[in-house]
């Protein structure tokens, strides 16, 4: 199998999967302390957490802190519910549903529009009462890179706060300006069940999962040192490798151009992840092109939506039409593929397609 799926999940590091080992360990070991507790082996579990904590905010803005959570989705939660109930959340409409539904669950949400290139327009007007605006930093579905920046001057002129989900983005470009920011362990070749969410000095949220006051009273629930200390000595290799990373990441990119040069580019190529290529052929079907080139591991789009049957709202927002949207594919590569593994999986997506067109 060839693994072409990188925005759904990342292979997990074997750095991180060493530093988790220990802190599995059953009867006779001393890594599976509760590390809220005072003896000395949960004073160990805690002191492991809090170096990890150190790796994680290492690739945050300074001026923060860090908020383990289950991951992304809880973190953004916790950041849009936890920031008040008052006012609008104005958010751009190539969200991903942890944001969108989340935003529209819990009060007054305003869709900002977005343009064909797939970033969210800076020159549109917002509702008075807007407290909270969320602009991802880089779109899940199309790789397009957010003009974040901009958009945190916005809501800082608007009197409110900004939230960033930083998930596809944390690990390999910067991110910075903001308020909140959300990431998930797995998409940085972590362990998956892990995430955190970074609040700014000075930004006040209130509990939304109560019970043992963990977490600076913000996020109750035990801590799994195993996943956490995964996290961060992924955080680590990401922050060492980050250099390393993109510049292979551009040669699969230049490599996949070519391999795929028939098929129409959805969102910008220029300010974009070059490790997303979200790419259409009009006409085609996508789920038997699935099944026939089934050897590849891809995606018609997120993989938190997948079987829906509804074409993707990403897509949509971008002005592609619903035969447009459901003849997508999203290709996805990164730290572990090889050259050789994408242009054999190119040979079978593009034998595969020529089947049907």
């Amino acid at each position: 199998m060839i693994y072409l799926d990188y925005q759904a999940t990342t292979p997990l590091a074997p750095e991180a999967k060493d530093a988790m080992l220990r802190w599995l360990d059953g009867p006779g070991g001393v890594g599976f302390g509760n590390p809220h507790s005072p003896h000395r082996m949960g004073r160990q579990a805690a002191a492991a957490i809090e170096a990890a904590r150190d790796h994680v905010a290492a690739l945050f803005p300074p001026g923060g802190r860090v908020i383990f959570t289950s991951g992304a989705t809880e973190a953004l939660n916790l950041a849009i519910r936890g920031s008040g109930k008052v006012g609008h959340v104005s958010v751009s409409a190539i969200e991903h549903a942890a944001v969108l539904d989340t935003v529209r669950d819990a009060g007054k949400a305003h869709i900002l529009n977005v343009a064909p290139d797939g970033q969210c327009n800076t020159k549109q007007d917002m509702p008075s009462d807007t407290r909270l605006i969320a602009v991802m930093a880089v779109n899940n579905e199309i790789g397009v890179i957010q003009p974040t920046i901009d958009w945190h001057r916005k809501a800082k002129e608007a009197g409110a706060l900004f939230l960033i989900d930083a998930v596809q983005a944390y690990g390999r470009i910067a991110v910075t300006g903001a308020d909140m920011i959300a990431v998930s362990a797995h998409k940085i070749h972590g362990p998956k069940g892990v995430g955190a969410l970074w609040v700014r000095d000075g930004v006040t949220l209130h509990e939304q999962q109560t019970g043992g006051g963990q977490e600076h009273g913000l996020r109750s629930g035990t801590l799994s040192p195993a996943l956490i200390a995964g996290f961060g000595a992924a955080a680590a290799l990401a922050k060492e490798r980050m250099e390393q990373d993109a510049a292979h990441i551009d040669a699969l990119w230049e490599r996949a151009c070519t391999l795929f040069a028939d098929w129409t580019l959805n969102g910008s190529e220029e300010v974009r992840w070059r490790g997303n290529l979200n790419i259409r052929k009009d006409g085609l079907d996508v789920g038997r092109l699935m099944s026939e080139a089934r050897q590849v591991m891809f995606s018609a789009g997120s993989a938190c939506a997948s079987g829906s049957g509804r074409p993707s709202h990403v897509l949509k927002a971008i002005g592609l039409s619903d035969k447009q949207a459901k003849s997508s594919i999203r290709l996805g590569f990164g730290r572990y593929t090889t050259i050789e593994e994408l242009e054999e999986a190119a040979e079978l997506i593009n034998n595969a397609a020529s089947q049907q067109i």
